[in-house]
């Protein structure tokens, strides 16, 4: 019985080199593409199920992730907050309400929510009406303070068309304060002794309501439709989580480069500028975004908001129109990016063994983007196939 089991282990393990090797040469095939006289190009390859890297090129160098970079926000928001967190916008008052009238201000207090919309406005200035009042004596203020008062990403192009990272917008406008007053005078509160005002909420102010959005709502548009302001949103989240009163970028990238760390690898050796992947000063490796793909499928919290987030090949987000054939439809979920000279994809897979697998694929130097993502495909369909 021993001797079966002995020479059963040793037919599998000769049929798992065997796939690896033929992985091997299939992957080393691809890579003698013409296009790499011209490009560079790393590639890793994790077995999940069997917990050990397949195949790995280039895998340390350190490179612009593009909207990979969302993977790293992603990743680091959930170990931070949980799928359970949500986004909260406040509402708050002072002063005293004598003959239905309020003698004192009314806050609109932001939490960087980018998917507040002009339906969540009226909900929350319903809540005004409900006070009881008819008319407002005093401010209506928009306290942005949750966040520090940088307008972009480090390393941000000036010529991006980019929408500003304030914390208190709708429609990635900043136009909440002026709909907010529009919505509370469509109800019948006269507002003819009310000035708007930029400020902070005074600490004795009472709350009067929260409009909340759950962080996998933002999550899915973030990956999904690649959205850079969603991304930057998350981002800042991590900082606020630091509880130093304001959020900061600075605060962000230690929280991310705790995790770093975490995870086996080291965080100083990478820069970390922003959330999103449109700073030119981000520098990653495959490594790096495959080891933390490593980490969200262990983590059962993060792999299910993970992977319901993330573009379905042939069925959705930015993936929709790749990677069609039977191999690979529905069966990679990635995250792509793309900058000028960068075309990146990572995510998972399940090969043809049942294994599933992790990779990351950053090409540089590209300046055309289709070269890089034809690379991408041809890849992820000797990993579904093998």
């Amino acid at each position: 019985m021993k001797k079966y089991l002995f020479l059963t282990l040793i037919f599998w393990l000769s049929v798992v080199a065997l796939a690896q090797d033929s992985l091997r040469v299939k992957l080393d095939s691809l890579l003698r593409d013409p296009m790499f006289e011209t490009s560079q190009v790393g590639l890793m390859v994790y077995d999940l199920t069997a917990d050990s890297a397949l195949y790995t090129y280039n895998h340390r160098q350190l490179m612009r992730p593009a909207s990979t970079m969302k993977l790293v926000t992603a990743i680091t928001a959930l170990d931070q907050l949980g799928s359970k967190y949500e986004y909260q916008t406040r509402i708050y008052y002072d002063g005293d309400i004598v003959d239905s009238t309020l003698t004192g201000n009314v806050y609109c207090v932001g939490g960087f929510d980018p998917s507040l919309t002009s339906d969540d406005v009226a909900a929350l200035a319903e809540c005004v009406r409900r006070l009881g009042v008819d008319s407002i004596h005093g401010l209506l203020v928009a306290d942005r303070t949750m966040k520090e008062a940088l307008d972009y990403g480090e390393g941000w192009c000036w010529d991006d068309d980019n929408p500003l990272l304030t914390s208190l917008t709708v429609g990635r406008k900043n136009v909440f304060l002026t709909l907010f007053a529009e919505e509370v005078a469509r109800l019948g509160v006269n507002l003819e002794r009310v000035r708007l005002e930029e400020g902070r909420r005074q600490a004795h102010a009472r709350l009067l309501a929260t409009c909340k959005h759950p962080i996998t709502l933002v999550l899915e548009r973030m990956m999904k439709m690649s959205d850079n302001f969603y991304a930057e949103s998350m981002f800042y989240q991590t900082a606020a989580a630091a509880d130093k009163g304001v959020a900061r970028a600075a605060d962000a990238r230690n929280i991310t480069k705790r995790l770093i760390n975490k995870i086996g690898l080291k965080g100083d050796n990478y820069k970390i500028a922003d959330g999103s992947g449109l700073s030119l000063y981000n520098y990653v490796s495959p490594e790096l975004l495959t080891m933390l793909l490593r980490y969200a499928w262990q983590q059962p919290d993060i792999k299910d908001a993970l992977l319901a987030s993330l573009p379905i090949a042939g069925v959705d987000g930015t993936l929709k129109d790749r990677l069609r054939g039977n191999s690979t439809k529905g069966n990679v979920r990635a995250k792509t990016g793309t900058l000028t000279g960068i075309s990146s994809l990572a995510g998972y897979c399940t090969a043809a063994n049942g294994h599933v697998l992790c990779f990351t694929i950053i090409n540089q130097g590209v300046m055309r983007t289709q070269p890089g993502r034809n690379f991408q495909d041809r890849v992820c369909r000797v990993l579904c196939e093998n």
